[in-house]
């Protein structure tokens, strides 16, 4: 069956969806290309490759739908963000972990958004990048297991019989604490550690080649921040002799030459925060456990706190398109 977009107006939420898409795929094509000028390993190569390409192809198919519709094109990041030629920043391990981080962003993502898509074309175009998503996740899995570096979530007992919840404390650990963990808490914990993991490390890296002190010291406090929250969620896991992550601040070199410019490191901080305080929602509203839910709020309110400061540094710089906003009614009346 034939649609027709002729006469149908983009949504609120299909305008700001592509406009944030393409921000993010072109600082994705800025981050995978200077990888792939040191990767070594032919495996990790391909996927590095392959996972380029798929941010080109919605860069591609972003600007033909806005060029249709008459909506400007962002700037985004560019060739003047990224210098191909600074020395290896990071290793060959960290660029897969690096982008199985990514995929797994990418997938609560488009899951998330094609929820408040109705056009035909926008829908299309956002559920070819959630299967590509899924085809590179995958990938990325595969290669992990193969090389015996996947962080896989920690296993915990198969129930054996049918049971029900008899007393309040279970969710309550003032009537009583409740140590054990269901398995969503178990994975959340997991989830968040490794994401903060992430974040230590692209804080390190970046706070060795930032050029701005405001920038370092940002980068520096989110470190920290980071690092604490890791130490939170590993001690729910170690209380319950589950295994923790293991950290992957090791494969950042001790080069200090810039890869990235400040405005595209900031903002992929940034990102993260952001993507932090979602994970962070989803893990309350899949935890049991009120002590846990406490300390989630509490660390929440963390990360709102820097986003804040990140939100003034980007400003003050003149680094911040501004996105799609509604009709300021109050302005066109005026006289």
């Amino acid at each position: 069956m034939e649609h027709n977009h002729d006469n149908i107006k983009l949504t609120s939420a299909e305008v700001s969806y592509l406009w944030n898409t393409y921000l993010g795929d072109s600082l994705s094509i800025c981050v995978f290309k200077y990888f792939l000028e040191h990767v070594e390993d032919k495996e990790i190569k391909t996927i590095t490759t392959h996972a380029l390409d798929l941010s080109q192809q919605h860069i591609e198919t972003i600007q033909s739908i806005f060029l249709n519709e008459g909506i400007q094109i962002p700037q985004g990041f560019t060739e003047q963000d990224v210098n191909l030629k600074s020395k290896r920043l990071f290793t060959d391990v960290f660029y897969l972990k690096y982008i199985k981080n990514m995929t797994k962003g990418g997938l609560a993502t488009y899951g998330r958004l094609l929820q408040n898509i109705y056009r035909h074309d926008i829908r299309s175009f956002f559920s070819k990048c959630l299967t590509s998503t899924i085809e590179l996740d995958t990938e990325v899995v595969r290669l992990l297991l193969e090389k015996g570096i996947a962080a896989c979530p920690p296993t915990i007992p198969y129930p054996q019989k049918i049971e029900f919840v008899h007393k309040q404390s279970f969710f309550l650990e003032g009537l009583g604490r409740r140590d054990a963990l269901t398995g969503a808490e178990v994975a959340n914990l997991h989830s968040n550690i490794e994401t903060n993991q992430l974040g230590t490390s692209l804080a390190i890296a970046f706070s060795q080649v930032a050029q701005s002190n405001k920038v370092r010291k940002f980068i520096l406090r989110g470190n920290d921040i980071a690092s604490k929250h890791i130490k939170v969620f590993s001690s729910y896991l170690e209380m319950n002799s589950l295994p923790v992550p293991m950290s992957f601040d090791q494969e950042v070199t001790e080069s200090t030459e810039s890869p990235f410019s400040d405005k595209l490191m900031l903002f992929h901080f940034g990102l993260m925060i952001y993507a932090g305080i979602g994970n962070y929602g989803v893990a309350i509203s899949e935890s049991r456990k009120s002590d846990l839910v406490v300390d989630y709020t509490r660390l929440t309110a963390e990360i709102l706190k820097l986003s804040e400061d990140f939100a003034n540094i980007i400003v003050a710089n003149e680094w911040l398109e501004q996105p799609p906003l509604s009709a300021n009614r109050k302005d066109l009346t005026k006289g």
